[in-house]
């Protein structure tokens, strides 16, 4: 069967910053900026036009602390984003992404037990009670505000059920949940953790994203997920882990998303850039790879471009 793509098939996803008048270039990230909300809405608006229907937002905030308080605070970020997302665009699905890494001063996915000095993996221990509270605290306040899917990324055990309950305790069982269910300690994370100032201040994620070189586990990881109460899973990275894709896509019966994470667009456009390739014809090889594999959605930096072929547009 031959595979098509639509701009149905696209989440996009937006660094959200506070303040105003704020688009800021990110070096490493070329076509990719950080915006502030008033920006946000008016490039929502070119989103709109394209067809692209459903968005990602990540929060990068003002201040950071050891238990990335600013993530689930009154009026965070991301919960005025998408307030003001909802007020002006009803249609627009809204999903937050929700994870400490961005918040917190060690850059890690959770709350630390102990933080130590020497950077090493074994000084990297997540305290799985304290980040499940926060975790769930963040995406209760970003459902209040109106998301419409709410998807924890720091690989915390339970954090799907922990965020189900909350949300289903305080009238939000319509808000749903996509997790990123099999994501793994991958090398393709570098231009985003420049974007969002994420990377790591001491060890790796190793300690609680899955290891590149086994499968099996994300299978479990996904059927966790699912049992849990998850909407959506996904795979992340998406290039690098077209089998996982593919047999996640046979043994599940749940709407499938892939990450096209940020160092595999950046090599695409460096390549385009070089002239080692036609930046069109390589994208639409590797989005049409992903769907191939089964990914029901592909969240992409290249969304906007894609839309833009779809329609004859350079």
């Amino acid at each position: 069967m031959k595979i098509s793509l639509k701009p149905d098939n696209f989440i996009y996803p937006y660094f959200v910053v506070s303040g105003r008048a704020r688009r800021e270039r990110i070096d490493s990230f070329p076509g990719v900026f950080r915006f502030s909300v008033d920006k946000l809405l008016k490039d929502l608006s070119e989103l709109e036009e394209l067809g692209i229907r459903k968005i990602l937002l990540f929060g990068l905030p003002d201040k950071k602390d050891g238990f990335g308080s600013q993530a689930y605070g009154e009026d965070n970020i991301i919960a005025s984003a998408v307030k003001e997302i909802k007020r002006r665009y009803p249609g627009l699905l809204v999903m937050t992404d929700v994870c400490l890494c961005a918040y917190t001063d060690h850059g890690h996915c959770g709350v630390l037990k102990s933080q130590g000095h020497k950077v090493t993996r074994s000084q990297v221990e997540i305290d799985g009670g304290k980040t499940l509270k926060a975790l769930a605290q963040m995406a209760l306040s970003h459902a209040d505000s109106g998301a419409d899917y709410v998807a924890p990324s720091a690989m915390a055990r339970h954090q799907v059920s922990a965020i189900r309950k909350v949300l289903d305790t305080h009238g939000l069982k319509d808000t749903k949940i996509m997790g990123y269910s099999a994501k793994y300690a991958s090398n393709f994370y570098g231009p985003f953790r420049d974007a969002a100032d994420s990377s790591p201040a001491l060890g790796d994620r190793s300690a609680y994203q899955l290891d590149f070189s086994r499968g099996a586990p994300a299978m479990k990881e996904i059927a966790s997920d699912i049992k849990e109460g998850a909407d959506i899973v996904m795979v992340k990275p998406a290039l690098a882990y077209l089998d996982i894709i593919k047999e996640a896509s046979i043994r599940f019966r749940k709407p499938l998303a892939a990450y096209n994470v940020s160092g595999e667009y950046v090599m695409v456009k460096h390549g385009a850039r070089l002239g080692l390739w036609d930046e069109k014809k390589v994208v639409f090889e590797i989005i049409t790879s992903i769907k191939r594999a089964g990914a029901d959605l592909v969240i992409t930096y290249h969304a906007k471009d894609i839309a833009r072929w779809l329609r004859g547009q350079r």
